[in-house]
């Protein structure tokens, strides 16, 4: 106990201030989250610091301060200290930890890789014309590993080439010639490492949502909803409009069906009898001309050019189809023929 009173009172007052701004901060703010920043230079950090200024404060502070701080706070917030590694800094929004993991993935950028660093991914340069004119530069590229030739009085890469494989460290050569083709196999930004939000805690696989197919998932789960409250006639606030159309439809074809004398089929009725009038009457009048009267005629005759118009424009259609058909039999001809003529001269 002596001995950590002793530690304590020695503990310089600019460390304490720093303990006690890292608590005020994570007590002033909804969520905070712990981001590795190992690799980044200061300068894209500062710039980062300035387009998270209006939604987020970013803080660089040396690990064991912000474990004491931690460790000062009641709840969960000592179990963020897991996530100290290497070069981390904090980052404090009243922003959700879903946007604020989003708002970090958009400060990652392509960066060159540095000689002596191990390559995350494999580094292929591809065929194709450099800007570069015939010089020393061709030795650089052939002895860093990277095939070049001259073509059409520039330096060209022969072949699509994996010049440095994963987890491989990047020789000096071949990262100053990486540089200068403008190739950056590095994705260089702050990289989430979990966020704190009210007592929970979020990992990066939590957070990384695919908000498209989130999009898609919830419009699909609401049209299946309202099928099938539909056709299971549950009402809802949604679906009673069309449940009330779909009741309405089927009580008017049942009264057509079943001929119910009632005012809100009367109409379909009386125009299913008149078709079937004039259906009567059209067979009548096919097999004798005076078995319909005058004003009956007049109807059917009526009614027969209606069903001209109506087929006229499906006629001139299919014959417009036939058509092609009939030039191309008449090629078919001419080319018999011609074949005919070269046979017999």
């Amino acid at each position: 106990m002596a001995e950590e009173r002793h530690h304590t009172e020695h503990v310089p007052q600019w460390k304490k201030d720093e303990i006690k701004n890292i608590k005020e901060l994570i007590q002033s703010h909804k969520v905070f989250g712990m981001v590795g920043i190992e690799g980044i230079l200061a300068t894209k950090i500062q710039k980062i610091r300035r387009d998270l200024k209006d939604v987020a404060v970013l803080k660089v502070s040396r690990n064991t301060l912000t474990e004491r701080a931690l460790n000062q706070l009641g709840e969960t917030i000592p179990e963020m200290s897991k996530y100290l590694d290497k070069q981390t800094a904090l980052v404090f929004t009243n922003e959700s930890p879903f946007k604020l993991y989003k708002l970090l993935e958009q400060t990652k950028t392509p960066s060159p890789i540095k000689a002596g660093a191990i390559t995350p991914t494999d580094i292929t340069v591809q065929k194709g014309p450099t800007s570069f004119p015939p010089g020393p530069i061709l030795g650089e590229f052939q002895s860093a590993g990277i095939p070049a030739s001259i073509e059409a009085g520039k330096v060209a890469i022969k072949e699509t080439k994996v010049v440095c494989k994963a987890g491989e460290a990047v020789p000096q050569k071949l990262a100053t010639m990486l540089a200068k083709l403008e190739i950056y196999p590095l994705i260089v930004g702050l990289d989430m490492r979990a966020a704190y939000d009210e007592g929970t805690i979020y990992e990066p696989e939590l957070l990384a949502i695919d908000e498209g197919k989130y999009f898609s998932d919830i419009i699909s789960a609401v049209q299946n909803a309202f099928n099938l409250s539909v056709n299971t006639a549950y009402p809802t606030s949604t679906t009673i409009g069309t449940l009330l159309a779909k009741a309405h439809a089927e009580a008017k074809n049942l009264g057509v069906n079943a001929v119910i004398l009632e005012p809100g089929v009367m109409d379909a009725l009386l125009a299913k009898a008149h078709v079937q009038m004039t259906s009567v009457a059209s067979k009548a009048a096919d097999k004798d001309t005076n078995a319909v009267d005058e004003d009956l005629r007049g109807v059917l005759g009526a009614a027969a050019s209606a069903a001209a118009a109506a087929t006229a424009p499906a006629e001139e259609e299919a014959k417009k189809e036939e058509e092609p058909e009939e030039e191309e039999e008449d090629h078919g001809e001419e080319d018999g023929m011609a074949g005919l003529g070269a046979l017999f001269g």
